[in-house]
């Protein structure tokens, strides 16, 4: 359950005589900023017969169990960095020490770059506020440097009478808490009996997704420990362009691509398109306006239908943007977002079955976060490509995450070993999608077919927006 990224810099002035990575200024920059995020000095403990886990600072904290240092075998290829990118994200993080951990890797080929791979578990950042802790080290200034490390006086470690204690005022809060939250709900919405049915929609168009199931694919099935990590990388502005020209988002424009290369791969396995009702989850941002993106997770997400079952690209995009766009009315995302709040006063096993319910209904996960659009510095040397990954939920073989850097959507993809053996064909199927998509929408403003489907579809309910898309397509 760790997200990551895979990131490669020009060597620059961090190039040693030695022709290595200067590994000792790598180190002192990241204890130089660690007092601005203390989660990165706490590790977990567990409140004694409730086992929960609650955060505690680490007394034993050593930089040296989380900065790593490696180098590829010859030639230093793309193919060695991704076998070996894909055995340390495999590796499931030390839940004795804090939940992150940074590898510096040497030896690529050419000898003017090297590679980092960041892991840090999810319950510490979601990738909103990763990236705000990402710029801590990275710059868009090639001369900023860190100052000098900070002391670190850790508290000392509470004991088991402690924490119970603690435990005990949490529960006995909890009333209070929720009284002052319901009214805070109460000043925050001018109909609060409308927002209380808006949220038991959402929950229940959550449980009617959980109970229908998703289809069996190619995607799924039972998870080995063992995955296969490949990546590819799109012209943002070409993207850009064509969500502009055809009045749809960002994220219309990925989802579409991703249903093409999904069409494909699942051809490509000989499995028919039109029998599979190809589902995913894509995380949205759940802080409130104002709200501070630092340390902490606090995502929801959509789960909606890919129409890989549709030959054309342009009709894809348009199914695609009806499809967010009822999303967006209906409030989806109220539903995982209320299961995963209760998880102050949830027990456990309770919380474990409803997050097998929010996973459940999906093929896979698709992720998409906005990142700068100005190249970033290391010390100097300039960041050239970031590729991030998206932890795998059960029986879910492949996680796409993407983000926006310096003129590219950088596409990471984290797949499961066994089921997809196959990961660099998807991501050519991926490029190939999106050739496609961007010769459909070359020189037009806006596509007849999108305005035979929003005309259709104005005014539809999320259960009837299918029905006036199909009416539109036959027209």
């Amino acid at each position: 359950m760790h997200v990551a990224a895979l990131q490669i810099f020009e060597a620059g002035p961090l190039r040693t005589a030695e022709r290595g990575i200067d590994l000792p200024a790598i180190r002192r920059a990241t204890e130089g900023v660690l007092h601005l995020i203390p989660r990165y000095r706490q590790r977990l403990a567990w409140v004694p017969f409730e086992r929960k886990p609650v955060w505690v600072d680490d007394a034993d904290f050593r930089i040296e169990d989380h900065l790593h240092h490696a180098a590829l075998p010859r030639p230093g290829g793309l193919d060695q960095l991704k076998t070996l990118a894909s055995w340390v994200l495999a590796q499931p993080l030390d839940r004795h020490r804090p939940l992150w951990e940074n590898w510096v890797i040497e030896g690529l080929e050419g000898g003017d770059r090297f590679a980092i791979i960041t892991k840090i578990h999810h319950c510490m950042v979601d990738g909103i506020a990763g990236m705000d802790l990402a710029q801590i080290l990275l710059s868009p200034a090639a001369d900023w440097r860190p100052g000098e490390p900070e002391p670190y006086m850790p508290r000392p470690r509470p004991s088991s009478v402690d924490l119970l204690t603690d435990a005990a005022g949490r529960w006995l809060s909890l009333p209070m808490n929720a009284m002052r939250g319901l009214g805070s709900f109460a000043l925050e919405t001018g109909n609060m009996g409308a927002e209380l049915m808006t949220h038991a929609r959402a929950l229940a168009n959550l449980a009617g997704w959980a109970v229908s199931g998703a289809s069996a694919s190619p995607l799924n099935g039972p998870l080995s420990r063992h995955r296969n990590f490949d990546w590819t990388n799109l012209s943002f502005t070409e993207a850009r362009r064509i969500a502009q020209t055809q009045g749809c988002t960002l994220n219309d424009v990925v989802l579409a691509t991703v249903a093409g290369a999904v069409r494909d791969f699942l051809i490509y396995r000989r499995v028919d398109p039109s029998t599979i009702d190809f589902r995913v989850a894509t995380p949205v941002n759940a802080r409130r306006p104002g709200e501070d993106a630092g340390t902490g997770n606090h995502l929801s997400s959509w789960v909606l239908r890919l129409p890989v079952d549709e030959p054309d690209a342009l009709q894809r995009l348009a199914r695609c943007h009806l499809t967010t766009s009822a999303l967006k009315a209906s409030r989806q995302a109220l539903g995982v977002e209320a299961v995963f709040a209760a998880a102050e006063w949830t027990p456990s096993f309770v919380l474990s079955l409803a997050t097998r319910a929010v996973s459940g209904p999906i093929n896979a996960v698709v992720t998409n976060v906005p990142g700068p659009p100005i190249p970033l510095y290391l010390l100097g040397s300039r960041l050239l490509e970031v590729y991030p990954l998206v932890p795998l939920l059960e029986s879910l073989g492949l996680g796409i995450a993407i983000i926006s850097y310096a003129g590219r959507l950088c596409f990471g993809f984290n797949a499961d070993a066994d089921l997809l053996p196959d990961v660099d064909v998807f991501a050519r199927m991926v490029q190939h999608s999106f050739q496609s998509l961007s010769k459909a929408t070359g020189g037009e403003t806006r596509a007849p077919a999108l305005q035979r489907v929003k005309a259709a579809a104005a005014g539809a309910s999320l259960t009837e927006a299918p029905t006036a898309l199909v009416a539109a397509a036959r027209d």
